[in-house]
């Protein structure tokens, strides 16, 4: 029997979500970057803040950028002197993201079409490894964790940002509420495509909890990880380092 994992609130065979993921993020990659402006009233844009201040991307480490599709986490990084390579399983994100860069005169990004789950890197060659909002779309999350432990050098760092639940009495209710009822039209409304959507909140209910997903990160190699919740949980930012 195939094995079986979740698209939302599905469970579908693993090759068919790396195909539907692919056709969501396709869909949605020249809306994505306005999607995420709407959808948290700009407030993504603190988020990512705060988490590449928790990165500290120094001057020339080499940093793996993981589903880093339109640049937004790169962009911060590589402002800071770091030597970034974005990588997304997604051609059309990546296309996105040039062309953001191209726009902005950012010169000296690396730019590759691969899975998180069989990146092409040899072992220890990156410094640090980032992945915001994207690995709850990974088909196996274990082995995306695994791949970044084995490309990270010793003493390289892993930190990511993902959407998680709150914890906080009421916002809770009235999150879950918005999020299933105003997401899909706000999609349709602003990227054509309220199915897309839709698939993205479901993902983030049907993501690990934060404590289930930090033991993942440990049972990957990592120590001394940690969870930093943001809105009571809402969004999270999880590290570990490969010692």
């Amino acid at each position: 029997m195939s094995e079986r994992v979740s698209f939302g609130y599905e469970d579908i065979s693993a090759d068919e979500k790396t195909e539907r993921v692919g056709a969501v993020f396709s869909s949605v990659a020249r809306k994505y970057d306005v999607m995420n402006d709407a959808m948290s009233g700009g407030m993504h844009r603190l988020w990512k803040d705060r988490f590449v201040r928790r990165v500290k991307p120094q001057l020339g480490e080499a940093i793996l950028d993981m589903a880093g599709g339109t640049g937004d986490i790169a962009f911060r990084m590589a402002a800071r002197g770091a030597d970034v390579t974005v990588c997304d399983i997604n051609q059309d994100m990546l296309d996105v993201g040039v062309e953001r860069a191209m726009e902005r005169g950012i010169d000296g990004l690396g730019w590759s079409c691969q899975n998180a789950e069989e990146l092409t890197f040899p072992a220890r060659f990156f410094d640090g490894y980032t992945i915001a909002f994207g690995i709850r779309n990974v088909t196996r999350i274990d082995s995306a964790l695994a791949e970044a432990y084995r490309v990270l050098r010793h003493g390289g760092r892993f930190f990511c940002l993902e959407f998680s639940t709150t914890q906080w009495p009421g916002f809770k209710e009235a999150y879950d509420l918005y999020s299933h009822r105003l997401v899909p039209k706000i999609g349709q409304a602003i990227a054509g495509d309220a199915d897309s959507y839709r698939y993205l909140i479901e993902s983030i209910r049907r993501f690990p909890p934060m404590p289930e997903f930090e033991q993942m990160i440990r049972d990957a190699g990592f120590v001394q990880t940690r969870v930093e919740p943001i809105l009571g949980g809402l969004v999270a930012i999880h590290s570990g380092w490969k010692i």
